[in-house]
């Protein structure tokens, strides 16, 4: 009885003996292991040295200074990139503007329609959005440019005035004044908390292009280039008449593209991002823009300080580009603003 205690307490001990020694061994390997991880890593750090240099790291003023540090990086390469824009633009505007053979325009009529109506909400507008595009086409001898401006600008009870200034201004682009269509409706004010009725306005657009026999219809894009409600209302109307099909086959209806806030005022730097993202443009050089600025400083009554820098540093003076609306784009709009 004895003997079989005896063997049963070896073969235990045994057993005891060799899980301790494995698990020895595997304790060996697993920190001879992280020894040569550390040292890869680490170099001869100690675990408290590591500690430290991590407190070290996380620590405000350290986060700080290294935050500066990338963010001076950051910043001196966003600088570099930026001059690099800005001269690769101006390269671009002129050479485009004193070639003879590189053209500074890329419109869809010039070809084949010769009848173009511009549909403006306030007297101002031809010149501060539209100018570059209607200074260009009123150079061709055969096409003919209409201006449809739906309200007489009588915001400021100054609408006598205004209507001298927009006759003076469209002179001064080349619209003669028997072109110029100026509308003065009730419900139709020059109003920004005024809306106006889509059916109105398709009415009046609707009656000049077919009177006029109109085969582009020129106006602004759903987000009227300053988003004021009154331009965006135009839009509303010209879609409108496309959307049920009363507009006449051989009229075609194009938008001026409203852009960032950024683009809006880069001037003529404006120029690379036009070429590459829009299909219709046109650049004018620095003194076909100055006659458009002269054309915007006969709106007398609304040159306020503001508009004093816009007509230099908006690109809206130098560079206009257009989109053809038709059907689908109108019905994917539509359905982008119920989603």
């Amino acid at each position: 009885m004895n003997g079989s205690w005896s063997w049963l307490n070896a073969l235990i001990g045994s057993v005891i003996n060799k899980t301790i020694y494995t698990c020895g061994t595997a304790t060996l390997q697993i920190y001879d292991a992280y020894n040569q991880h550390r040292l890869k890593y680490f170099g001869e750090a100690s675990i408290v040295s590591i500690l430290q240099a991590f407190i070290t790291i996380v620590h405000p003023v350290s986060l700080y200074t290294r935050l500066v540090s990338i963010s001076s990086e950051a910043l001196e390469h966003l600088v570099y990139a930026s001059l690099v824009y800005l001269l690769v633009c101006l390269i671009i505007y002129s050479v485009i503007s004193r070639s003879k053979t590189l053209r500074s325009t890329r419109l869809p009529w010039l070809s084949t329609r010769k009848r173009i109506l511009f549909v403006t909400s306030h007297p101002d507008d031809e010149c501060m959005f539209f100018g570059p595009l209607i200074y260009t086409l009123t150079a061709y001898t055969d096409c003919i440019v209409y201006i449809l401006c739906l309200s007489n600008g009588n915001y400021e009870n100054l609408s006598c005035k205004r209507r001298e200034e927009l006759w003076s201004a469209c002179q001064n682009l080349g619209i003669p004044e028997a072109n110029i269509i100026l509308v003065n409706a009730t419900n139709l004010p020059d109003d920004p908390n005024v809306e106006w009725r889509t059916e109105t306005v398709a009415n009046f657009m609707l009656h000049t292009v077919e009177t006029l026999g109109i085969q582009a219809l020129v106006t602004f894009d759903r987000e009227g280039v300053s988003q004021h409600p009154n331009h965006c209302a135009v839009y509303y109307a010209a879609a409108s008449l496309c959307l049920t099909n009363l507009l006449p086959k051989d009229c075609k209806l194009y938008a001026l593209d409203s852009i960032n806030i950024v683009r809006k005022y880069l001037s003529i730097f404006d120029i690379m991002c036009t070429c590459v993202m829009s299909k219709y443009w046109c650049l004018l050089n620095w003194q076909q823009a100055a006659v458009v600025r002269n054309a915007m400083r006969q709106h007398k009554t609304q040159m306020k300080w503001f508009r004093c820098l816009y007509i230099f540093c908006s690109r809206y003076m130098f560079i206009n580009s257009i989109r053809e609306v038709n059907l689908a784009d109108i019905e994917l709009e539509m359905q982008i603003q119920e989603t």
